[in-house]
């Protein structure tokens, strides 16, 4: 077993440093020791690829995904950033506060990070750039407020974990709502004490500035979306899985005949898109559970598990040494590759404390979201750079206290574990 734990161990570190990308590095490293071993058919590789996509579940990550490039190619989030502008007006650091509660929003409907800082980044980055903002700062920013896309509900990432802990989704999704909302509110605070040291007031030009009800009209169709899609789900009218293709349909149908900002021959370039990210993130899926699949059978999880539980018994200090595992983890792997290879090792280990697989759930996937703002993988950090034009490394200094904050948020919801499971116990008691 040791041996096994060596060869894909060092493989996988070998493929990392010569690019190989992940997804494929995972496959390469559990082949070669089945290779190696030969007591498994090479045709597992397949069997194990396939069947892990073979999911009704995990039909609602490409339909999220297709419905985020809807709504932003199709006017959905300009207007959402319209409405905002003229509820907020001209408050100190009034644009950091609509890139959040837009990219809050926006979160509510693609369930992505990268999506969401793409999406309202694309527009507000060069806004808040010309009126005065530091590029480092609108693009740490900007990307951080993308972490919401994970924790808000609707979140691809809950449904990976859901699939994987045998967790209901619709309960993570509520069990998300308070910590979301809790990042929503740092960002806010953390934004208003930066501009209000750097004196961003932000004054709207007249021939810019957008009456308040015009905006809200205009914003209505984006603003029911995230209460159709929820209340869907909430109300057990419809599937996380149906709810997504309630998006994809509502996207479709407000993007074209109420905007007529997209038009049916754009919807090639939307598709593909969105096929190209849904690809990538299957075969994520399909590797990293082969991946798994040769851990379990080398016995590394109870290798893990004993030599965890051989350290110390300690309930606080395991979840403490877990969360600083994950943060190293979510720093070089993909958070969806993270979930697939690790949950199964780390529930094992957790379980037997008495931790919940739900509230387990919300410590895993707050901890691998901070990996989209950590380098050198950084997603988020990698996008809103780009925006802003400039290497992503200048963004370190205004990142600094944000990631501080949500460090501490992090251990908050660690070990209170009520404020992840008092909304899913008090809605499945009535």
């Amino acid at each position: 077993m040791l041996g096994a734990i060596g060869i894909l161990t060092i493989v996988f570190i070998l493929c990392l440093l010569i690019n190989i990308p992940i997804a494929i590095a995972l496959a390469i490293s559990a082949l070669t020791v089945v290779l190696i071993e030969g007591t498994i058919p090479i045709s597992f590789l397949i069997q194990a690829t396939f069947t892990s996509n073979d999911s009704f579940s995990l039909l609602a990550v490409p339909f999220f995904i297709l419905a985020g490039e809807l709504m932003s190619t199709g006017g959905i989030s300009r207007r959402l950033i319209d409405f905002f502008k003229s509820m907020v007006g001209s408050w100190t650091g009034s644009l950091g506060l609509i890139t959040i509660l837009a990219s809050l929003i926006f979160a509510a409907i693609s369930g992505s990070g990268a999506a969401t800082v793409a999406s309202i980044g694309g527009i507000m980055i060069p806004h808040m750039i010309n009126s005065g903002y530091k590029k480092p700062y609108a693009a740490a920013l900007t990307a951080s407020a993308g972490a919401l896309g994970p924790i808000i509900p609707p979140s691809i990432v809950f449904i990976f974990y859901g699939i994987m802990a045998g967790v209901s989704i619709s309960d993570l999704f509520i069990a998300g709502i308070v910590p979301g909302l809790l990042i929503a509110v740092i960002l806010i605070i953390i934004n208003y004490i930066v501009c209000k040291k750097e004196g961003y007031v932000d004054q709207q030009p007249e021939e810019e500035k957008i009456g308040f009800w015009r905006s809200l009209n205009e914003a209505k169709f984006g603003l029911l979306a995230p209460i159709i899609i929820l209340g869907g789900i909430y109300g057990g009218i419809v599937t996380p899985t149906e709810a997504a293709v309630v998006a994809v349909v509502y996207s479709l149908i407000v993007s074209i005949f109420i905007y007529k900002e997209l038009r049916f021959s754009d919807l090639m370039d939307v598709f593909l898109k969105a096929a190209v990210t849904s690809g990538s993130v299957m075969i994520f899926v399909g590797t990293a559970t082969f991946f798994g699949k040769i851990l379990t059978l080398e016995q590394v999880p109870q290798y893990i598990a004993n030599g965890i539980s051989g350290f110390t018994t300690n309930p606080i200090i395991i979840l403490v040494l877990i969360n600083l595992f994950l943060l190293v983890v979510g720093m070089f792997i993909e958070t969806v590759a993270a979930l697939l290879i690790f949950v199964p090792l780390l529930l094992p280990i957790v379980i037997p404390l008495g931790v919940d697989p739900l509230h387990f759930g919300m410590i895993v996937c707050f901890n691998l979201t901070l990996g989209l703002l950590t380098p050198p993988l950084g997603l988020n950090l990698f996008i809103g750079a780009k925006v802003a034009n400039i290497r992503f490394e200048e963004t370190f200094k205004h990142l600094t206290p944000i990631l501080v904050a949500l460090l501490i948020l992090l251990g908050i919801i660690t070990f209170v574990p009520q404020l992840t499971l008092f909304l899913p116990h008090l809605l499945s008691s009535k």
